[in-house]
């Protein structure tokens, strides 16, 4: 039973990985080149070569720290890269205020 209880709960750890990395993947490939020099980040394709081989490590090969090393890169797009992404192509945040508006328009300071 304790054993069965396990094999499951890995696999549903094998599917989010495999999930994180798919989803990294997309991310990486939907956005434009331009956008990763504007970011400062590395090229895309080195991005889709990286989370390409995360997917395919997690659907083909079943070694679990082969598996945390795309884990680890699909995160580090996630957190780093993604929002630097979305920060320099326009995709980030509100639409159509500053970073001054308060929750009733912008604050002047006490003008």
């Amino acid at each position: 039973m304790l054993l069965s209880a396990f094999g499951s709960l890995l696999q549903l750890l094998y599917l989010a990985m495999l999930v994180l990395a798919v989803v990294a993947f997309v991310f990486a490939a939907t956005a434009r080149e331009d956008a990763y020099r504007a970011a400062d980040k590395k090229k895309k394709s080195f991005w889709l070569i990286i989370l390409g081989i995360a997917v395919a490590v997690n659907l083909l090969i079943p070694m679990l720290f082969l598996q945390l090393a795309g884990v680890v890169a699909s995160i580090v797009f996630m957190v780093d890269v993604r929002p630097a992404l979305k920060a320099v192509s326009g995709g980030g945040g509100r639409k159509g205020g500053s970073s001054s508006d308060g929750p009733y328009g912008p604050y002047n300071g006490g003008r």
